[in-house]
């Protein structure tokens, strides 16, 4: 598969990051955590070959756990297994993305309601963090950490409210919108968006402003599915 110009990947497993050594008991999670975070960064490319025995070549370990993490990913949407055969990195499934978005949409309606009707801001500060750390990765032009930054803000929301469990629910289910974000991010203006909306949802919670809340969640989550047509226009290998 040819590269993107735009939003280069690669097809071939590298070695495991460094300070991420995979640990006996916990190597199945660990690959599947470590495999879904390169695939939503593209590393592997939507239509990319994957190797189960190079896989378990770089991380050191048997292929055992490497089966059962691609199994993980398999019912999570985003590998195609072939028994006997190969496993592919699934393309980007559109509809997948929409219906996650609502999902996402109506847990986060309320979410954000239930903490600006309690002015939750003592709740709020492991977001006021992220966000924090979102500008400075964008003040230094690390998309990679913004992106990652961008998750941990929402499952901090999650957490104050106390539902914490269902942003792992929500996070199972987003392989698809989060590559769709992965290829928007780029675009001028996406990322200060994202930023002005984080501080305007952290605001409308302080003030109690119920609202401006729901009105600013509505309109952040709406905005990398309005630019389906643009971005399926620019990466059609991708879907």
């Amino acid at each position: 598969m040819t590269e993107t110009p735009d939003m280069p990947v690669k097809n071939a497993a590298a070695p495991a990051p460094p300070g991420r050594p995979i640990k006996r008991g916990s190597a199945s999670a660990q690959i599947h955590d470590a495999l879904r975070e390169r695939i939503v960064a593209l590393e592997f490319a939507p239509g990319a070959f994957l190797s189960r025995a190079e896989i378990a070549a770089y991380y050191g370990v048997s292929q055992t756990p490497v089966r059962d993490a691609m199994m993980r990913l398999e019912e999570e949407g985003l590998l195609i297994i072939y028994p006997q055969s190969k496993t592919l990195v699934s393309k980007i499934d559109v509809a997948h993305a929409q219906e996650t978005q609502f999902l996402r949409l109506s847990i986060e309606l309320e979410i954000t309601r239930r903490l600006a009707q309690e002015e939750a801001s003592d709740r709020i500060g492991r977001a006021r963090t992220c966000l924090s750390l979102q500008r400075a990765a964008l003040d230094s032009g690390d998309l990679d950490e913004f992106g990652r930054l961008d998750r941990e803000y929402h499952g901090a929301l999650y957490e104050a409210a106390g539902v914490a469990n269902l942003w792992r629910i929500v996070t199972a289910r987003s392989g698809h919108i989060d590559r769709l974000r992965k290829l928007n991010l780029p675009d001028p203006g996406k990322s200060t968006s994202i930023l002005s909306c984080h501080e305007r949802i952290l605001k409308a919670i302080e003030t109690g402003d119920v609202a401006e809340a729901e009105a600013v969640v509505r309109e952040h989550l709406s905005g990398t599915l309005a630019q389906v047509p643009k971005i399926t226009e620019k990466y059609p290998e991708y879907f």
